[in-house]
């Protein structure tokens, strides 16, 4: 299966190309955007290394995680991205990152909804988690508004950047999905 393309109102959701690794590398170094990332420090060299290991043209291989960029419609310029790992045959999990100049105007839910969409409706999987960390109010108020369901709080589970840090996983069954 190859990469998706989906076009939402604003936005192209798609494979990275080489020319957005700049961008890329550039939001994901900020402090900011690394706060309740997996990363401390992104650079160049870090986002070109993730772009070679990804396999755009076997989209979907099971244990596999992919990056699509969410890029203007009008400029094709990189706004943020969507992380998506396939579990298994059945569930994914999805993340998302967004550059600051482009938080808080609904780059994020846009890109999430046309990436459940297609999960559910196209691929007909079964299950979308997500995991956030219980700090993360953001990344909190994005998932419930998309119909995401908080199904568990684990507690002091991962040691993270110096502590022990709690998280919330979110799910979504595709019957419980309402949007097409």
């Amino acid at each position: 299966m190859n990469t998706p393309n989906l076009r939402t109102e604003r936005f192209i959701i798609r494979a990275f190309d080489e020319a957005d690794l700049e961008i890329f590398a550039q939001y994901r170094s900020q402090p900011n955007v690394a706060k309740y990332q997996s990363w401390s420090e992104f650079t160049y060299s870090d986002a070109m290394a993730l772009f070679q290991k990804i396999d755009y043209e076997n989209f979907g291989v099971v244990g596999q995680w992919y990056q699509l960029a969410i890029a203007d419609s009008d400029s094709n310029l990189l706004l943020g991205d969507l992380a998506v790992h396939f579990i298994d045959e059945e569930q994914v999990e999805v993340g998302f990152t967004v550059a600051p100049e482009n938080q808080q105007k609904h780059v994020a839910k846009e890109a999430v909804l046309a990436l459940l969409n297609y999960l559910f409706n196209r691929l007909k999987k079964h299950r979308v988690v997500a995991t956030t960390d219980t700090k993360n109010t953001a990344s909190i108020r994005l998932l419930e508004s998309v119909g995401f369901r908080r199904e568990a709080h684990f507690r002091q589970n991962i040691f993270f950047k110096g502590s022990w840090a709690d998280e919330y996983q979110y799910a979504m069954l595709r019957s419980e999905q309402n949007f097409t």
